[in-house]
């Protein structure tokens, strides 16, 4: 046998060997992949927090947000005056003591006050009170965009 032979053997068994044509595709890690990201787009889509019914007041135009709905906490006044911290009843002394409490825990503290468009605005400005005596600095006034054109 030459070495040409040889070669040619060497290489052909080499290729019977190692590299098979594949008959069919596997999409087995492409549907896991796509199942592993869904789960994930559930678990990190905020939920809402509109769960008391209120009016809010209309803007003209909704304000830039840069922090996710995590870091916010909300302080929604009703039209009959009932105050709600994170869709909790609450009253105002408890609520400037969890103010101050989450304020200790997070020096950052976000606060977003949501006022019904009915609600006697003297309550809106005691929440505002609580929050400014609690040294909160980040506070946000929830308007609905949608009725602008009122």
């Amino acid at each position: 046998m030459s070495a040409a032979a040889t070669g040619r053997r060497g290489r052909k068994k080499y290729s019977a060997s190692h590299h098979h044509a594949m008959g069919e595709l596997n999409i087995t890690p492409l549907l896991d992949l796509a199942f592993v990201l869904l789960v994930i787009f559930i678990i990190t889509t905020a939920p809402s927090t509109n769960d008391i019914d209120i009016n809010l007041p209309s803007a003209a135009q909704q304000p830039p947000q840069n922090q996710t709905k995590q870091d916010i906490n909300n302080v929604t006044v009703d039209a009959a005056g009932n105050i709600y911290f994170n869709a909790e009843p609450i009253t105002l002394k408890k609520l400037e003591d969890e103010i101050i409490r989450f304020r200790k825990s997070n020096p950052d503290l976000s606060v977003v006050v949501r006022g019904d468009e009915n609600v006697n605005y003297q309550k809106v400005v005691q929440v505002l009170d609580i929050l400014t005596r609690a040294n909160v600095t980040k506070i946000g006034l929830a308007t609905d965009t949608a009725g602008a054109a009122k």
